[in-house]
């Protein structure tokens, strides 16, 4: 029988409702722990209370606390996967994180929920065994982290939150899910062409994600500009375009050697350098401007903020933002 570390960090999936008030709260103790023994046929379950937050919560430390537990365990412990409960929130970026440092190949699998422990219809307990059956699956191995909710198994890379509410909130954009959860077993029908990992420390860069919008001037860089910070995410218009006024500071931070990483605000489709006006793709491609291929906005973050740890030299900073 595999061994499977169970890491709980908290949110929904840990919490419960009020039913006076039809508040959602932490509990002192998180529901799921009751459940391990009844687990206990799938898997020899491995389990800690790592954090008890909301997922608002999480940052860069926590993220890296995780990593270094999960390569530590393996070494020591001999464990055959690893299973992560998560608020759904800021889920897809403590995953990518994952994805991008983790050395080992191991099936590592983030789940949570969109309804809490004691409400009608909870996915919480369903999502978590669904969690466990893939991360025992021997397919699963060398697949990076992979997200398991309402059946479906997502890659990290692609995986995101795309409803407030609804339980089949986590979906895949232009690719899909990349395997399903049955009552049968675990099915894999796609895998990712490339997955790049960085070995890392520690996170000590400060990344900002900015949005653009029509009508977008100079005066939100010049403010993120004067805090002297280490790298830049803009989720730019259409296809990777921007507000002309917006380029003169953008070229200041590229002078001074602050990375701006450019993705799509649209949902669909990637960011490339096709048009040649004053603000198009082109130019800010020509002035230094990194492109990202598809990524959104909030994992080119995770993504710079780890990237930074390991090169500022803008052509290694180019290449690794082309996977």
């Amino acid at each position: 029988m595999k061994k499977i570390l169970i890491l709980h960090t908290g949110g929904t999936i840990a919490m419960e409702e009020d039913k006076e008030t039809g508040s959602v709260k932490q509990q002192r103790n998180n529901p799921l722990l009751q459940h391990g023994a009844n687990l206990s046929a799938i898997a020899e379950l491995v389990v800690e209370d790592v954090f008890h937050l909301p997922s608002p919560h999480m940052t860069p430390n926590e993220m890296i606390t995780l990593q270094k537990l999960i390569d530590e365990r393996v070494v020591r412990d001999g464990v055959d996967g690893v299973v992560i409960t998560h608020g759904t929130d800021t889920l897809e970026e403590t995953a990518y994180f994952l994805d991008l440092t983790v050395q080992s190949n191991i099936p590592v699998v983030v789940t949570g929920a969109m309804r809490s422990s004691n409400e009608i219809g909870a996915d919480g307990l369903h999502n978590f065994i669904s969690a466990i059956r893939v991360a025992v699956s021997e397919e699963a191995r060398g697949k990076g982290v992979l997200l398991v909710l309402n059946d479906e198994i997502h890659c990290a890379k692609n995986a995101t939150k795309t409803h407030t509410s609804n339980v089949a909130t986590f979906q895949s954009p232009q690719y899909g899910p990349i395997g399903i959860v049955t009552k049968r077993g675990v099915m894999f029908h796609q895998t990712l062409l490339n997955r790049d990992t960085y070995k890392i420390d520690n996170t000590t860069k400060h990344v900002v994600l900015l949005k653009a919008y029509a009508g977008m001037d100079e005066m939100i860089l010049q403010a993120i500009h004067s805090i002297q910070v280490d790298g830049l995410i803009i989720e730019a218009l259409g296809q990777g375009n921007l507000p002309p006024r917006t380029v003169p500071i953008i070229k200041t931070f590229i002078e001074k050697g602050i990375p701006v990483v450019l993705v799509s605000r649209c949902f669909n489709g990637i960011a490339e350098d096709v048009y040649e006006y004053e603000g198009g793709g082109k130019q800010l491609k020509d002035m230094g401007v990194i492109f990202s291929n598809g990524l959104n906005g909030q994992k080119a973050r995770i993504k710079l903020l780890v990237a930074l740890e390991v090169t500022n030299d803008p052509n290694k900073l180019h290449e690794i933002f082309m996977y």
